[in-house]
């Protein structure tokens, strides 16, 4: 497909996982690709890479600026960058709840802030923040992080909103367990890997992890031109874990 032939995108936390996948997905597609990253080393062409912390308002601004200027424009931001955290309630102290919310929500905020002055000047503007199956369904030993990604979710419908009469689309993508570096080094901190491996398997009813090339096929669809109709959206991609309720497979 070349639906994003002539397109410039910019994709945080775009060095590994689901915005690596999803940065050379939309390349492959007809896209001009830069990523932002704290480590964009890994980054290779045709993506451009660009350092930036997305906790810190004028790092995000200068990458934002020197990634628009590599490609001579921006239509289509995917707020992509953002950290895990476990426990519940109690398990975090307020620090650790404040880095992890600057991170998943407030970096997204100051990725769009950045963009959207360049996503106006756009005939086709398109953001896709990457939300969670924790947004929408309880589970354990995820408070901080379903927290963060409750916000996200709910920010991406007031901002789809905000800007629907600007031209500008706003969607997220809603994974469960994706098979990850992040889930990665989860498995690795586990008592049993292959247990713990196999219990993630079996909430989702598909019985296995998401692939980052699965979420980023559902985040090139919510950007595509081809879903111009489409805002105030979220997409799951989760093997069935939001919606369906299998009997036991001895039933």
């Amino acid at each position: 497909m070349t639906d994003f032939e002539g397109l410039r995108a910019l994709v945080t936390g775009g060095a590994s996982g689901i915005g690596r996948a999803t940065a050379e997905l939309l390349a492959e597609r007809g896209a001009q690709v830069a990523v932002l990253d704290l480590d964009p080393a890994p980054v290779e062409k045709p993506l451009l890479g660009f350092r930036a912390d997305v906790t810190d308002d004028a790092s995000v601004r200068a990458a934002v600026r020197s990634a628009v200027d590599a490609l001579g424009g921006l239509d289509v931001l995917v707020n992509n960058a953002g950290i895990g955290a476990q426990g519940t309630v109690e398990d975090n102290d307020d620090d650790e709840w404040r880095h992890v919310f600057d991170v998943n929500v407030l970096g997204m905020v100051r990725a769009a802030r950045a963009a959207l002055p360049h996503l106006r000047r756009s005939a086709h503007a398109a953001i896709v923040n990457t939300c969670s199956i924790a947004a929408t369904a309880g589970l354990p030993q995820r408070a901080l992080y379903s927290a963060t990604k409750g916000a996200v979710y709910s920010l991406t419908l007031a901002m789809a909103a905000d800007h629907v009469r600007e031209g500008i689309r706003v969607n997220c993508v809603n994974p469960g367990t994706a098979d990850t570096p992040w889930i990665g080094r989860l498995l690795d901190k586990a008592p049993d890997p292959a247990a713990e491996r196999a219990a993630l398997e079996a909430r989702q009813p598909s019985g296995r992890l998401a692939s980052a090339a699965e979420v980023a096929g559902a985040v090139a669809y919510l950007a595509s031109p081809l879903s111009g109709a489409t805002t105030g959206t979220s997409l799951a991609v989760d093997g069935g874990m939001q919606g369906l309720r299998l009997r036991p497979v001895d039933q």
